[in-house]
């Protein structure tokens, strides 16, 4: 018979396994709370990820799906009317100038409207209405006849000649050559509606077939004043630099942008790599680079030796991501960055309230200050090791601009400029050969640089063209 002893160590034995039993379980339950909370963070990674918008990323406002709402107007303040503000100068058209006025027409009254009494003039001056209409004809038609002679030593026929811009331009004169590149490239036209333009308002049947022959001889008249832009692009001490997607065929080829001080040239390429920058740019190229932190563009400062100014606004952006994520310390460390980039920002925009020596040197001890905060104490997430990498990597590329005068801290320059040929894509779908991506270049930079330099973009086409087709020296893009 079993005595209390025995009793007692069974029930120590059964009380040891059923703690065992339940040490056990509370292990597995924190293994398993531990990966759930694993799991929800990197959901909530995923979910700032898909969050991303042109707030705090490089995509384009475009992308956004949701628009951000408007700010909430300030309490007490009165709603903003349609229309010129108060306090905003306005702006009146200047009346033409009378060399200008083809016909004047006088209308004076005789007699009084409601009584019949003859009316007296007065010393008031006329009120003056000034009218722009078109000609019911707005073209000429000239027929040019070369006839044939025989000339009886040589024993050949001999026919006269025709004039440059006949025997090249065929149907179409210099000008109306000219109008009809700017419908297709300025105002992003396709064939179908430049030949309802001619056919609807100026009458004339043209074909689609025609139109192409057209366009191919104003981009051979644009290949001289294109080239020489390309040559004196790896002169220039500053160049913006950008690029976005271009479809060939639906194939994925890439326009880049490159911004120079009095020029935009664009280039359509096969490639997003530096190779493209070698190729362009040179890899001897001696100025500054404005441009994001695409890998090709550190590629290029890599290997070239290539001073960069890359944009604080994409940086900006970045920081402002970190601020979205989950983790309170990866919210903090971004909201860090975040206050002393725009504490930088103060100082830039207060510039006038510094000496030249005192604005260099803070704006020197606040870059310290935001590369010793984003490189130091840095969370362990995959973001902000990301971000303290680029800084400790590329730091000192992001505030070029603090040691060269005259660089702009963003790439707001390019960025702009890239923006024409944004709406272009989305309206032509791209090109379908070789020769339309010279033709897309080249019409491209005529109106960017024009647009830079305040140039009628019709006028350098018509002269472009007719310089071309008679042989002369054809007009410049940039001043000698």
């Amino acid at each position: 018979m079993a005595g209390p002893t025995a009793t007692t160590c069974s029930q120590c034995a059964q009380l040891q396994r059923d703690n065992q039993e339940l040490q056990a379980r509370l292990e597995q339950l924190e293994k398993e709370q531990r990966a759930s909370q694993q799991l929800i963070r990197e959901l909530q990674e995923q979910l700032a990820e898909a969050r991303k918008d042109s707030s705090t990323s490089a995509k384009p406002p475009s992308s956004d799906i949701v628009k951000p709402p408007k700010p909430a107007p300030v309490a007490g303040a009165s709603k903003r009317s349609r229309g010129g503000q108060p306090g905003h100068p306005p702006h009146f058209r200047e009346a033409f100038p009378a060399e200008q006025v083809t016909a004047t027409l006088v209308h004076r009254l005789t007699r009084c409207p409601d009584c019949g009494h003859l009316l007296e003039e007065t010393e008031q001056p006329p009120r003056i209405v000034q009218q722009i209409d078109l000609l019911p004809l707005t073209y000429t038609i000239e027929e040019h006849q070369s006839h044939t002679h025989w000339c009886p030593r040589c024993r050949k026929t001999r026919a006269a000649p025709l004039p440059g811009r006949i025997a090249q331009g065929g149907l179409l004169g210099p000008q109306l050559t000219a109008l009809v590149a700017y419908l297709k490239g300025a105002c992003h036209a396709s064939f179908s509606t430049v030949r309802k333009f001619f056919r609807d308002v100026l009458a004339l049947p043209v074909s689609r077939g025609q139109l192409a022959k057209v366009i191919n001889k104003v981009s051979q008249a644009l290949e001289q004043p294109y080239e020489e832009l390309l040559r004196l692009l790896p002169e220039e001490p500053l160049v913006n630099a950008d690029e976005t997607g271009h479809k060939l065929n639906g194939q994925q080829w890439w326009t880049w942008c490159f911004r120079a001080e009095l020029y935009v040239l664009y280039h359509i390429d096969a490639h997003r790599s530096a190779d493209v920058l070698m190729k362009i740019l040179g890899k001897e190229f001696q100025g500054i680079l404005g441009c994001d932190c695409f890998p090709a563009y550190q590629r290029y400062m890599k290997e070239c030796d290539i001073v960069v100014q890359f944009c604080l606004a994409h940086l900006i952006r970045d920081i402002k991501f970190l601020t979205t994520l989950p983790g309170a310390q990866e919210k903090a460390y971004g909201e860090r960055l975040r206050e002393l980039l725009r504490e930088l920002f103060q100082i830039i925009h207060a510039r006038e309230q510094y000496s030249p020596g005192a604005y260099r040197r803070s704006l020197q001890a606040k870059r310290e200050q935001i590369v010793t905060a984003g490189t130091e104490g840095v969370p362990d997430s995959k973001h902000c090791q990301a971000m303290a990498k680029r800084l400790r990597k590329h730091g000192a590329a992001y505030f070029t601009f603090i040691t060269t005068p005259g660089i702009e801290p963003t790439n707001n320059l390019a960025e702009q400029a890239i923006r024409f040929v944004v709406i272009d894509r989305h309206i032509t779908q791209g090109t379908r050969s070789e020769g339309g991506n010279r033709w897309s270049e080249r019409i491209w930079t005529v109106i960017a640089t024009c647009a830079m330099q305040g140039l009628s973009v019709y006028e350098f086409l018509c002269a472009s063209v007719r310089a071309f087709w008679d042989g002369t020296r054809q007009p410049r893009l940039v001043p000698k």
